[in-house]
């Protein structure tokens, strides 16, 4: 597992990482290809992003782009809790709630509009409308107010649509129900404003209202989760509680006794995070023994090893996981890595096909475009490394760089060729 920052700026990326990790990926896909499918949504033009951060949250932003704080799948204890906060949110992209949004605020003045966005911060920040109102005076007060009274109507419709979109796929609104309740409790200790007109989101009590009476209703209020998913559950929440917490925490959640699955993988994480990487490997080969095909446990086991300098034997371990996971890019960037660190030219080349290759659907990762580099430039290939440095530079902001990288790889390559003509397309992009 990885934790990448973002944002704008080196003190944005401090306070916020995007975590990415091939299992839970695929688990978060499984819960919410059911729910876009429903809100007749495309699946494969949403994207959704795992933030490292305790809170317990979910939204979605810029346009069709999913955030679900790990928080969240940590505190979860059922696929239809997680479920329930998507099939919320795919009621904010469904409504087209965004849109409308930014045409709200093109309506206000642009000294209003800064007001409201300065309070929208500190709503944010505070979890607090009524200290995001505080910091809005005068005139600004009632776009304010309009502001506030406008996101609760998108809440309750995106409540309104999730409801349904969970009965057209068949799972219980009882998970939705339950996260409301953590955050009715969550917001009573955090004492925050009961006042229901100086905030972003209806009461969760209220919801959480709303909600019991649909499931009065619903003939799916009873309906379990799947077996396969609950225990895909309690494995993400085992990896994420191994990688995120102290071994004291993990051992208070899997207690040394427990020998059930989920229990081993949240240990040997932990004790591996913790450097005891002679206690760790036993564990995961344990795992392994009794789930030989099981990818994810080849995957660990490969980054384990490498990271404790193992480089040579974490070369098969990693390619076990990439012929089990074919379709599984993250894995194959890190076994690129892994391939590049060898220091064995004879597995440049390969390392340089698989980057390629995992690029064509990881495009933005910028780690992977700096691998490209190093693998093209230390063999030699010098149009394929300058148009590596162009696309790496591209997604870096550094224009400059971008063109004279694509400029230079455009007189190597043979003309015509896919690598040339994409050079010819950077320069035409930065024009």
């Amino acid at each position: 597992m990885a934790a990448v920052g973002i944002g704008s700026s080196p003190a944005a990326a401090q306070r916020v990482s995007l975590i990415r990790d091939a299992e839970i990926e695929s688990t978060i896909r499984a819960y919410s290809a059911p729910m876009f499918a429903a809100a007749g949504l495309d699946a494969k033009a949403i994207h959704v992003n795992l933030i490292g951060d305790d809170r317990l949250n979910a939204f979605v932003a810029g346009g069709r782009q999913l955030f679900i704080n790990t928080g969240l799948l940590m505190r979860t204890e059922t696929p239809d809790q997680v479920m329930g906060v998507i099939a919320h949110e795919a009621g904010h992209i469904a409504g087209g709630h965004l849109t409308r949004l930014h045409e709200q605020l093109r309506d206000s003045t642009a000294q209003a509009i800064i007001g409201l966005l300065l309070g929208a911060a500190v709503a944010v920040a505070t979890g607090n409308g009524g200290a995001g109102a505080a910091v809005i005076a005068g005139g600004q007060q009632a776009a304010q107010n309009s502001l506030l009274q406008y996101s609760r109507t998108q809440e309750s419709a995106a409540d309104a649509a999730a409801l349904g979109f969970l009965d057209r796929a068949g799972v219980s609104s009882r998970g939705m129900l339950e996260v409301l309740q953590m955050l009715t409790q969550q917001e009573q200790i955090a004492g925050l404003a009961p006042d229901p007109y100086s905030r972003t989101h209806p009461l969760s009590s209220e919801r959480a209202v709303a909600i019991a009476n649909h499931l009065a209703l619903s003939r799916y209020t009873n309906t379990p989760d799947p077996p396969a998913l609950i225990d895909r559950h309690a494995r993400m929440r085992a990896k994420l509680i191994g990688f995120t917490r102290s071994i004291d925490q993990v051992m208070l959640s899997y207690p040394p006794g427990d020998t059930s699955l989920v229990a081993r993988y949240a240990h040997t994480i932990a004790l591996y995070r913790r450097g005891e990487i002679d206690v760790a490997l036993p564990i995961i080969g344990g795992l392994i023994a009794e789930e030989p095909t099981n990818p994810y446990f080849h995957e660990l086991h490969g980054q384990m090893l490498f990271e404790s300098g193992r480089v040579a034997a974490a070369l098969p371990a990693y390619r076990r996981a990439v012929a089990l996971a074919p379709e599984e890019p993250l894995i194959a960037i890190s076994l690129a890595q892994v391939e590049i660190e060898t220091g064995d030219p004879a597995l440049l080349k390969s390392a340089a096909d698989r980057l390629n290759a995992a690029l064509r659907s990881e495009s933005e990762q910028t780690q992977a475009w700096r691998l490209l580099v190093i693998a093209e430039g230390r063999r030699g290939a010098r149009g394929e490394l300058a148009l590596a440095q162009a696309e790496l530079a591209l997604r870096e902001g550094d224009k400059s760089a971008a063109r004279s990288h694509a400029q230079r790889a455009t007189g190597i390559l043979a003309a015509g060729s896919p690598a040339w003509q994409r050079a010819q397309d950077i320069r035409s992009q930065i024009k």
